[in-house]
């Protein structure tokens, strides 16, 4: 697995079809890792996270349902902070909450204002890098950096998107992470163009890619609607459906602990289920293409973690020792 310039090889797995008690999944939406190794998984159903150490030996559970201090409605993401804390993004309960490592409930900040509040990334001062909605007479998408305590502090890019009943199902969004001394790296995926940031939101430099456009096949429309609408037949006949002829320029961009750039594209692997990634280095220089079935959502200590499904819809979290042959 991997390509050409990484060997991935399969250390741990979580779950599947064979997990039993705390070690069966409702639905994974997000796993990190802390700097002991240890795991902590969002199951988005079940509104808890999991902690397992670096064997994957069951430790606790925290979080639950509810609407009380600690308690999320339907959580999409975490993240273990440079504070060492765990944040976790409620965007249906439109709060960010924040535990201790060993889960205990700390504070809440609310999200009243911001609809569809995604993917918060806190850099080494606490402050959040997030994107939102704004939902007037025209439909704004928002990225931008807050303080600690979730108030605006630097506006990042904005732009307009169609507004129901036209609805583009592959519209283009930003993708972010942060590195090291606060920088912060974006794009927005209607072209190959990163933005790197540096702490006070200066732009530092850009990584600006040639790449093959890759078309978007009927069969994909189809499967859109039928995730999205369950079917033709359910559309409501006032939407008005908008298709790109291509599909985005990337759709997703993690950095890992060394500051390489990692950003998934819609090329896929000759012969092989898995999507190329382009990996560039702290100073924005192209390093390799590699190819990965499955989403990296951590990739440190050497290590790269992810989760993945098998055909009857079992989910595990995966880890695999990452080797680079070069």
């Amino acid at each position: 697995v991997g390509g050409d310039a990484i060997v991935l090889e399969e250390e741990l797995s979580i779950g599947g079809a064979e997990g039993k008690g705390e070690y069966l999944f409702s639905e994974l939406r997000d796993i990190d890792v802390d700097d002991e190794e240890r795991i902590y998984v969002l199951d988005t159903k079940e509104a808890h996270i999991k902690i397992f150490d670096r064997t994957g030996r069951y430790l606790k559970t925290f979080g639950k349902k509810g609407q009380g201090p600690g308690e999320m409605s339907r959580p999409s993401s975490l993240e273990i902070t440079p504070q060492n804390e765990v944040a976790v993004n409620d965007p249906s309960a439109r709060k960010i909450h924040f535990f201790s490592l060993e889960g205990n409930f700390s504070r809440a900040f609310s999200q009243t204002d911001r609809a569809f509040f995604s993917d918060p990334r806190v850099d080494e001062d606490g402050n959040i890098t997030a994107s939102y909605m704004i939902m007037e007479e025209e439909v704004t998408y928002v990225l931008k950096k807050f303080t600690p305590q979730l108030k605006d502090l630097l506006p990042i890019f904005s732009t307009k998107v169609a507004k129901y009943p036209s609805i583009n199902p592959f519209f283009p969004q930003c993708y972010w992470d942060v590195m090291q001394g606060n920088k912060l790296v974006w794009g927005f995926a209607d072209k190959y163009e990163l933005h790197v940031l540096d702490s006070e939101g200066k732009l530092e430099k850009k990584i600006i890619k040639e790449y093959d456009p890759v078309k978007i096949t009927e069969e994909e429309k189809e499967k859109v609607i039928e995730e999205r609408f369950g079917g033709r037949e359910n559309i409501d006949p006032t939407v008005k459906l908008i298709w790109s002829e291509n599909h985005n320029a990337f759709i997703y961009l993690c950095i890992n602990d060394e500051g390489r750039i990692f950003v998934r594209t819609y090329e896929k692997a000759p012969g092989r289920d898995e999507f190329y990634y382009d990996v560039f280095d702290p100073d924005g220089k192209y390093l390799a293409k590699i190819s990965l079935k499955s989403r990296p959502y951590v990739i440190k200590k050497g290590m790269l973690y992810t989760i993945e499904e098998d055909e009857e819809g079992y989910q595990a979290v995966k880890r695999y020792k990452v080797t680079w042959k070069y």
